[in-house]
């Protein structure tokens, strides 16, 4: 008997989820900076977001994606294109994707999937109250960059000339910058910032000015452009001993000595939430900002003892992963 009173409400729960007879699915569009290989681990986070809510893809939702493929400049265009699908809700990243967004239409709801200070780029009025039509999750990008500088220095104490490689075309990374610079005049050491875009060949003038300066150690920030180039830059370190940091769990995963930052995969899975809330009648202009709370920290061992460093046990203690 209870398995059958389980199974019943079970059925009723999955017929709950499905759009009655002769209706749509909802519709979501989503609009990305790159392409879907490039953000597979975070959309897998969304629709795992989407999933555990009773939202299934191909079910009960439909998703038009639209990817700029690295060219920022076909953002306006490929938002305009979904706006034209007439979608319940526009899920987007980056701070052009959701300029573009914003532009396209101030009446569809718009949720950041994961966005570098929204409040101070005036995607929303206040993480409280985000006012208009836009709301989501933001990174703490600019305020982990200071954060970054110190772990590196922990791990590597004799480093003092450190490139930070950022996408300064992104009023975040600047902000972050910024940062880097009161922090780095704290430790007594020299950071000093390149500006790293999606051409491969820039990235390749950048780490020759590398060599020249004599840096010693890399900032990796986690912006799409600079980790577009993640590959190519461990390689060069690895090349030329430089002990790294990066922003991303994967950068440490692939190679690099240190990540620390926000799970933007929980990010993503949070983003799904706004979503759900939004489909079931939720006024977006009054859904609070929320940032991930989990942080991560990975340390490579392996990469450490290639580099001849001993990592300090108080920063082993501290570490949610660590490669051996």
């Amino acid at each position: 008997m209870v398995l059958m009173a389980s199974s019943t409400l079970a059925g009723r729960a999955t017929r709950a989820q499905a759009p009655p007879a002769g209706t749509r699915p909802r519709l979501i569009g989503f609009l990305g900076l790159y392409s879907a290989p490039v953000y597979a681990r975070f959309l897998n986070g969304f629709r795992e977001g989407l999933l555990a809510l009773g939202r299934r893809e191909g079910s009960d939702l439909a998703i038009e994606y639209r990817w700029a493929e690295g060219r920022e400049e076909r953002l306006p265009e490929l938002a305009l294109q979904l706006v034209a699908l007439r979608p319940d809700v526009i899920v987007t990243h980056t701070g052009a994707g959701i300029r573009a967004a914003q532009a396209a239409t101030s009446t569809i709801p718009i949720v950041m999937g994961v966005s570098a200070d929204p409040v101070g780029l005036g995607h929303v009025a206040s993480l409280a109250r985000p006012g208009g039509n836009t709301t989501g999750v933001s990174s703490q990008v600019v305020e982990l960059a200071a954060k970054r500088l110190e772990l590196l220095k922990q791990a590597a104490p004799g480093v003092q000339r450190i490139a930070a490689l950022l996408e300064l075309s992104n009023p975040a990374a600047r902000q972050a910058d910024r940062e880097l610079q009161a922090a780095a005049r704290k430790l007594g050491v020299r950071v000093q910032a390149f500006d790293v875009d999606a051409v491969p060949a820039t990235l390749e003038s950048v780490l020759a000015a590398i060599v020249r300066e004599r840096i010693e150690a890399l900032i990796v920030e986690p912006y799409p452009r600079v980790t577009s180039h993640s590959d190519r830059i461990l390689a060069f370190a690895a090349t030329r001993r430089l002990p790294t940091i990066g922003g991303l769990r994967q950068f440490a995963d692939d190679g690099g000595l240190l990540a620390y930052g926000n799970d933007f995969v929980a990010g993503w899975r949070l983003a799904a939430s706004y979503v759900h809330k939004i489909l079931n009648g939720a006024n977006p202009a009054e859904l609070p900002v929320e940032q991930p709370t989990g942080f991560e920290l990975t340390i490579n061992l392996k990469t450490a003892r290639s580099l001849g460093l001993v990592i300090p046990q108080s920063l082993l203690l501290g570490a949610n992963t660590v490669i051996r």
